[in-house]
C-alpha cells in the first residue's frame, strides 16, 4: 500500500478548554468492521510520532440535502450530549458504533427516549477535544443481551460547543449550530471546482487500485448529482488516516473554500502516486 503525504492546516482545529480534554483510554465504543462502504481515498500522514490510520468507507448515495435544507437556526443554542471519538462524523456520513461503556449505554437508554441525537466530537491523545464537531442520528439499533449497544448512525448538522453543561455521567454541552457562509467571491464556480474535485478523486483511486494490484476500471460517477456542499463533506469522509486534516475541513464554514483544500489535497496526493508509479513501472519488483 502507498503511504500518501498530505499538507497540514496552517491553524490548528480548536478545542474545548484543555481541562476538559478527556482519555482516550476511557473510552468504550468499536467501529463495526461487518459495514463497507463503496469508496474510499486512503490518505497517509507522515507523523513525527506513530498513529494508526481510521479506516472508514463511505458512499455518496447517503449524502442527502437533509442536513442543508431543513438545518436549524445559526443562532439557535441548545444543549447536546456529546460522544467524543478519535475520529470525524461529517453531515451525511455513515457511521457504525458499538457502544459497551457504562456511562455511554447510559445516554443510548436516554437517547433511545428522546430524539435519537448525539454530538460527535474529535479527540486525540495529543491535541485534546476540539469543540466543532457533527451530530449523530441513531437511524438503527439493536440492544445486545449483555446490555450493550449496536448503533447505525448517520451525520447530521455541524455544531460549535459553548461551554459544558455537565461532565457526568456523561458530557452534555450548549452549542450552536454551523452553516457554511456565501463565497467571499461571487466569481466562484462550485459546480465547477466540484467537477475538478471528482476527476482528482477518480485519477486517485485509479492510481491507488493500480499500485494495489487490484484491476484497473473505470471509476464511476462519485458526485451522483450532490450539490457543492454535501459532496464536499462526502470527499472529507472519504481522507482516510487523517483525522486532524478531517476535523480542519469540517470546521470551515465557506464550501469553496473546503473544496479548494480539498482539491489541494488530492492534487499532492496524486503526484506521490504519479511518482510512485513511475518507479513501480521501472523496478516492477519494488514494494509500493
Amino acid at each position: 500500500m502507498a503511504f500518501l503525504q498530505i499538507i497540514p492546516s496552517a491553524s490548528p482545529s480548536s478545542s474545548i478548554p484543555h481541562n476538559h480534554s478527556l482519555n482516550l483510554n476511557t473510552l468504550s465504543f468499536s467501529l463495526n468492521p461487518k459495514f463497507q462502504y463503496s469508496t474510499r481515498v486512503t490518505i497517509f500522514q507522515r507523523r513525527r510520532t506513530n498513529s494508526k490510520s481510521l479506516l472508514l468507507r463511505r458512499s455518496a448515495s447517503s449524502f442527502s440535502e437533509k442536513h442543508h435544507t431543513n438545518s436549524p437556526n445559526s443562532d439557535d443554542v441548545v444543549e447536546l450530549p456529546l460522544f467524543p471519538l478519535p475520529l470525524v462524523l461529517f453531515p451525511g456520513a455513515i457511521l457504525p458504533l458499538q457502544i459497551f461503556e457504562f456511562r455511554y449505554r447510559i445516554m443510548m437508554h436516554t437517547l433511545l427516549h428522546t430524539d435519537l441525537r448525539f454530538g460527535v466530537i474529535y479527540t486525540d491523545a495529543v491535541s485534546g477535544t476540539t469543540d466543532v464537531g457533527c451530530v449523530g442520528e441513531i437511524i438503527k439499533h439493536e440492544r445486545l443481551v449483555d446490555d450493550r449497544f449496536f448503533l447505525i448512525c448517520k451525520g447530521q448538522e455541524r455544531f460549535r460547543v459553548n461551554k459544558l453543561v455537565r461532565t457526568k455521567p456523561y458530557l452534555v454541552a450548549q452549542v450552536t449550530w454551523l452553516e457554511d457562509r456565501p463565497s467571499a467571491s461571487e466569481d466562484t464556480d462550485l459546480d465547477g471546482l466540484a467537477d475538478e474535485v471528482e476527476t482528482y478523486m477518480k485519477d486517485v483511486i485509479r492510481l491507488s487500485n493500480r499500485l494495489g494490484g487490484k484491476p484497473e476500471k473505470e471509476v464511476g460517477d462519485l458526485r451522483r448529482n450532490l450539490f457543492p456542499t454535501p459532496f464536499s463533506f462526502f470527499v472529507g469522509s472519504t481522507f482516510e488516516g487523517a483525522p486532524r486534516e478531517q476535523q480542519a475541513l469540517l470546521e470551515l464554514e465557506d464550501t469553496a473554500a473546503r473544496l479548494t483544500r480539498e482539491k489541494e489535497t488530492l492534487r499532492n496526493t496524486l503526484n506521490y502516486l504519479t511518482a510512485a508509479s513511475a518507479v513501480k513501472d521501472v523496478f516492477p519488483s519494488s514494494s509500493s
